[in-house]
Formats: structure tokens, C-alpha cells, sequence
């Protein structure tokens, strides 16, 4: 398989850890690319210049991240991380929700922030700024259910890459003072070597 990625994308990390995770990260080619740029080797597969975008065995081309790990956990035979029973699965599923659009939002400000100052607009930036606090709030009051209920799932994986997103991008705003339990919580789950060998790198060219 061939993975188009960026090393700062918090959806590649998630793909990424997952792949680890999983025991598949070694059946993988990493191939770097600036989705930014627009570059022929990635928009030649998909048309949205995004990462990750994969290339499994056969010459299927899937994309986004949600994609691409259900496809991965087709793969392996040990626990599944989409789970199969019902209420699991649709509370895994919920959280990878939250937490992507958690990203979303915060991807959102970051963007804003790269305008010109003259045109970037406060009022936006605000209104994403309360989405993800809102977010993380209803992180933090149930981390006690979704870190234990179904074990190791997509939803805590998209989790724990959000808050390690979040402390790359916005490091100036504390979100670990108004959640300690998600900061214990986000503490501990970080020392797995699958996050430990996954920190997102600002790019060099």
C-alpha cells in the first residue's frame, strides 16, 4: 500500500497511529507531499490535493482518514477498532465525529490566522474557538465512559490525535486548566509508542 501524507496533518497522524496499532504500518509506503501545493504526484490520485489519500495493493484509491482506517481495519485479525455491536460502534463512530470536527475547527482558525491581518475576521475565529471548547467540554465530563466502554476504538484514537493537534497549533491556549481529567486521560494515552513515534514535524521545504 502507498500513503500520500503531510508530516503536520493531524488525519494523517490519525492513519498513521492507527496503522501501528494495528500491526500494518510496515505494509505501508509513506510518500511525503504538500497537499498545499497542489502537487501532480497527489492530485493525479485525488482530485481534492488531500491527505492522506491511499493506494491499497490492488489499486484502490481511498480517501479521507475515516476511510482509510475502516479500510485498514478490514486488514487485520486482532481486536477491531470499528466495532461490530451496535452501540459500540455507533459511539466510536460519535466520538471520531467530535473529534474531527474538532480539527475542523481548529484547522479553520489556523487558516484565518495565515490571511492578512487586515482581513482576518475576529468574529470567525471566535465562533470556532467556542465550537471546539464546547467540544472539549463534553470531552472532559465523559472521559470516564469513552475511555473505558469498548476499549481501544477510532473515536479514542481521533481523540487522542485532535488534543496532540491542538497542543502543536494553539500551544498558547491551554486547554489541559479547564479539562484535567482529558489532560490525565491525554497523559497517559500519549506515552504509547504508536504516539510517541507519530508527533507531527512543521515541514522543512
Amino acid at each position: 500500500m502507498k500513503l500520500f501524507y503531510s508530516p503536520t496533518s493531524p488525519f494523517v497522524r490519525k492513519v498513521n497511529v492507527f496503522a501501528i496499532e494495528s500491526g500494518l504500518d510496515e505494509k505501508i509506503e509513506w510518500v511525503a507531499t504538500n497537499p498545499w501545493q497542489a502537487e501532480d504526484i497527489l492530485t493525479a490520485e485525488n482530485p481534492l490535493s488531500q491527505v492522506p489519500t491511499l493506494i491499497t495493493d490492488d489499486g484502490m484509491i481511498l480517501y479521507d482518514s475515516r476511510v482509510i482506517c475502516e479500510y485498514l481495519d478490514t486488514l487485520h485479525f486482532e481486536n477491531k477498532f470499528f466495532p461490530e455491536q451496535n452501540e459500540l460502534r455507533w459511539s466510536a463512530l460519535r466520538l471520531q465525529a467530535l473529534a474531527d470536527g474538532i480539527l475542523e475547527a481548529g484547522i479553520s482558525r489556523f487558516l484565518e490566522r495565515k490571511r492578512d491581518v487586515a482581513i482576518q475576521l475576529e468574529s470567525w475565529d471566535s465562533t470556532q474557538k467556542i465550537a471546539v471548547e464546547r467540544a472539549l467540554n463534553t470531552l472532559e465530563s465523559s472521559v470516564a465512559d469513552w475511555s473505558v466502554n469498548g476499549g481501544l476504538t477510532i473515536g479514542v484514537i481521533s481523540v487522542a490525535c485532535t488534543l496532540g493537534w491542538l497542543d502543536f497549533r494553539f500551544s498558547e491556549e491551554d486547554w489541559r486548566e479547564a479539562h484535567p481529567n482529558l489532560a490525565k486521560w491525554f497523559d497517559v494515552f500519549s506515552q504509547r509508542d504508536s504516539m510517541r513515534n507519530t508527533l507531527p514535524k512543521e515541514l522543512t521545504a
